[in-house]
């Protein structure tokens, strides 16, 4: 059945949503070491619940095209991203200097391909802003992205790439005013750091603070210069529930879409804060997660919905399987359907879990102080900053042809994609085995038509980082850019 990528309506606004799904069927393969708990595989369970769902026929689903080397130094630094592309584990006893200046070897090991593994997940939240750009969907999913925690020159908490800030300056080609928002359990401080002096981006945060990862994240941090009071961080305690979590989100975020009335948003949907998680201490169910898509879905804003952490991977999947059926306004049976990772979800093979009786930590009395004082905050900002717009990057021309016909950006068909998965032979329930690293593309074949159809704008090539004004990007020698990088460029680090 094609639906042409329409969902059902949905809600009290009825509207029907166009969603674009990005997967590579090579992602579960990539493994970060035994004990480990950072688990790609969890992205193949997702997905394989989408199939056999039916999700996937409601969505335009797009293997996603590789982040190139200057695509991922739009935001991170030429050295760094030389780093990750040259690193092996046969290589990385010679380069301990490195590693150490990188953050590479414990949190973010150096497994079999890294690099590649990095332009996967990085061109699929990309790929998703360019969707949203040219209005070609109005939710755009890539639960392999939302790596929050990495920087401009370093790894940090199983992130080597950050996607999310890629994503943003992607969709900041188009508009005015981004709004990020993170239910991730752990503080988005990746992201936060690489838009904290400029008022184009606003980043919200709902975390666990205090003794806890990555350790920022403090109300009283509330952004710089012109990005003053643009920075909005929430700190939670341990096993806040759905009631007092959304006491918060729904009226935090309502009032940042009604000052801030940003013209594209990302949700980063984390799925460590669920009751159960191996490193969280959250107790939110799949439902309570669930309605923070739901509440960012009725602003009929694009959308563009990323995954993070998680790492009880079953609850994982089962969260980012129920998301996708929000994202498209469609009811997803609780009793799950027979498929090749059934026995994850036992005894009960049931999509929703009950959360635990664990006590929750946030009194009232907490909540209504936090959410006072954040809205006196939020009070203290112009309505919709003005920002000069006179000239933009030039728009990113997608090929004419039909995307159904193109073996790189294919519909999902019931038999092909879930044969590509057998084929590639998934890693075997309950065992976690290394796995060889994906064929390397010829890089020849990735130009031309496919540059332009994945969304990456050649004219992007090696320019600043300015999110304030937006500059027409004109190609210049890397020696320049590194320049123009450190003058003008507000997330180039300062110390």
């Amino acid at each position: 059945m094609d639906t042409g990528g329409n969902s059902l309506p949905s809600g009290a606004d009825g509207v029907k949503r166009k969603v674009c799904y990005f997967y590579d069927p090579e992602v579960g393969n990539y493994y970060y070491g035994q004990g480990h708990p950072m688990k790609p595989h969890r992205i193949r369970m997702t997905h394989a619940l989408l199939a056999h769902y039916g999700l996937l026929q409601h969505m335009q689903v797009h293997k996603p095209f590789p982040a190139r080397d200057r695509d991922l130094c739009r935001f991170h630094a030429d050295d760094y991203v030389n780093f990750l592309r040259s690193i092996t584990p046969e290589t990385q006893q010679d380069q301990l200097r490195q590693l150490k200046r990188f953050n590479v070897g414990e949190d973010c090991p150096v497994f079999d391909g890294l690099y590649s593994f990095c332009q996967t997940y990085a061109g699929g939240s990309v790929g998703g802003a360019v969707k949203l750009n040219h209005g070609l969907c109005d939710i755009a999913i890539n639960w392999a992205g939302g790596l929050h925690h990495a920087k401009k020159c370093e790894a940090s908490g199983f992130c080597y790439v950050n996607d999310i800030v890629l994503a943003i300056l992607e969709l900041l080609k188009l508009h005015q005013r981004v709004l990020y928002v993170d239910i991730d359990i752990h503080h988005g401080d990746g992201v936060e750091e690489a838009f904290y002096t400029t008022d184009r981006v606003m980043t919200v945060s709902f975390h666990k603070f205090g003794d806890y990862f990555p350790g920022t994240g403090d109300i009283r941090d509330i952004g710089y210069s012109k990005g003053k009071y643009y920075s909005l961080n929430v700190p939670l305690d341990d096993g806040i529930d759905d009631e007092s979590y959304h006491y918060l989100f729904k009226p935090i975020i309502g009032k940042v879409m009604e000052v801030f009335k940003p013209g594209a948003v990302v949700l980063q949907c984390g799925a460590d804060s669920l009751s159960g998680d191996r490193l969280g201490c959250f107790n939110l169910s799949i439902k309570g997660h669930a309605e923070c898509v739901k509440f960012m879905r009725s602003f009929n804003v694009p959308l563009l919905l990323l995954g993070g952490g998680g790492y009880t991977i079953r609850n994982v999947a089962r969260c980012w399987c129920y998301e996708t059926g929000v994202a498209l306004g469609m009811e997803v049976d609780d009793k799950m359907p027979q498929h090749e990772y059934y026995e994850y979800f036992g005894p009960d093979y049931t999509l929703h879990v009950a959360p635990s009786n664990m006590e929750n930590k946030n009194s009232r009395t907490l909540l209504e102080d936090t959410r006072n004082q954040l809205l006196d905050n939020l009070s203290k900002l112009q309505h919709a900053p003005s920002v000069p717009f006179q000239e933009r990057p030039p728009d990113i021309e997608l090929p004419e042809a039909d995307e159904d016909q193109d073996d790189g950006d294919e519909r999902w068909d019931p038999d092909s994609d879930m044969e590509v998965d057998e084929e590639r032979k998934p890693i075997p329930s309950r065992v976690k085995r290394e796995a060889v690293e994906p064929e390397t593309k010829d890089p020849e074949a990735q130009k031309g038509t496919a540059e332009q159809a994945r969304g990456f704008d050649a004219a992007t090539d090696e320019t600043a980082v300015d999110v304030s004004p937006m500059p027409i990007d004109e190609p210049t020698m890397k020696v320049e850019q590194e320049t123009l990088n450190k003058a003008a460029d507000p997330m180039y680090p300062k110390s």
